[in-house]
């Protein structure tokens, strides 16, 4: 049991991001992933929405930090305007690799709302998130991580 209560939180977040197998995310690539499968809730209309709070659904996947290695998804540090699939080291799929284009705004805002959509192929396991504000406020958040 005690194997159980230490393993299962890490075979979760595999799961979560579609296996042990390299995916891609968003974010740095837009292949930005890291939450279940699951279409997230919208906030309510009051609270204000924190990009950094949001991009916690990422990081079982993705880093931000500058410099940091790539994970399941590539590192997301620069990200928006940065061409698509060029994180260094990473080997996206197919899909991905093919996309062409820069991660600009509007680019990120599709991709983080329905990334299976956009680029259909990819290995990104997270559904993505349906909320505008939240999608806004974590591309804003990601501008600034230079």
């Amino acid at each position: 049991m005690r194997k159980f209560v230490i393993i299962a939180p890490a075979l979760f977040a595999l799961a979560a991001c579609g296996g042990a197998e390299q995916a891609e995310t968003p974010a740095a690539d837009a292949e930005t992933a890291a939450a279940p499968e699951t279409a997230e809730p919208a906030p309510a209309a009051t609270a204000e929405v924190s990009g950094e709070k949001s991009f916690a659904k990422c990081t079982a996947c993705h880093k931000v930090e500058k410099g940091a290695p790539n994970g399941i998804g590539p590192n997301l540090h620069g990200i928006v305007g940065k061409a698509v699939a060029s994180v260094e080291g990473f080997a996206y799929s197919p899909a991905m690799a093919a996309k062409g284009g820069n991660w600009d705004e509007a680019a990120l805002d599709a991709y983080i709302e329905n990334p299976r959509k956009v680029v259909p192929g990819t290995k990104m396991a997270f559904a993505g998130i349906n909320n505008a504000e939240e999608r806004k406020a974590l591309i804003g958040w990601l501008k600034e991580q230079k």
